[in-house]
């Protein structure tokens, strides 16, 4: 199975942040799949502050075969000392087929096409263990555990830019 990511155009943002669901989603939209609304508001609100949309940009994660949302992934704040920190969920009713690696693995693909982020960061509950395999998988180390900034123990899971890798 293949998925795409989607982004999310900033009226429907708007929307999202405001709990409403945009239109064209009614039909094509797995139960679970989307961020809760304050995920859409701090999206808006790094855009109106300046940031670069590059960074400000949540996206749907859309199932190739049927254009159906299975869930969203994103970038949670612009880089910050050459790290950015990724944020993703899948619909329960669609995990384990792949959709949360291709998100994952795509936007590391995007973050290091900027030459301004050297790690690529998730915060991962250690007792999510599907998503510390999606890490895994993509070759992300685990670091500490630490209270993340909303009061959630979490797994820091690194991955540095291929080329600063020592062999």
């Amino acid at each position: 199975m293949t998925f795409t990511l989607q982004p999310i155009r900033e009226a429907d943002l708007q929307l999202l942040a405001n709990d409403v669901l945009p239109a064209d989603l009614a039909n094509r939209l797995a139960e679970g799949a989307l961020a809760p609304p304050r995920v859409a508001q701090r999206a808006l609100d790094y855009l109106r502050s300046g940031a670069a949309e590059a960074w400000c940009t949540i996206y749907h994660i859309v199932r190739e075969n049927d254009g159906v949302v299975v869930g969203g992934c994103g970038f949670k704040h612009p880089p910050r000392h050459g790290e950015v920190e990724i944020g993703y969920g899948v619909s329960p009713a669609c995990r384990n087929q792949g959709a949360a690696t291709a998100a994952v693995g795509e936007l590391c693909r995007l973050a290091f096409a900027r030459p301004s982020v050297n790690t690529v960061l998730a915060h991962i509950n250690p007792d999510n263990l599907p998503s510390s395999r999606v890490a895994q998988r993509l070759d992300f180390v685990r670091g500490e555990t630490i209270i993340d900034e909303e009061g959630e123990l979490v797994a820091q899971w690194r991955l540095t830019r291929p080329s600063l890798v020592r062999r």
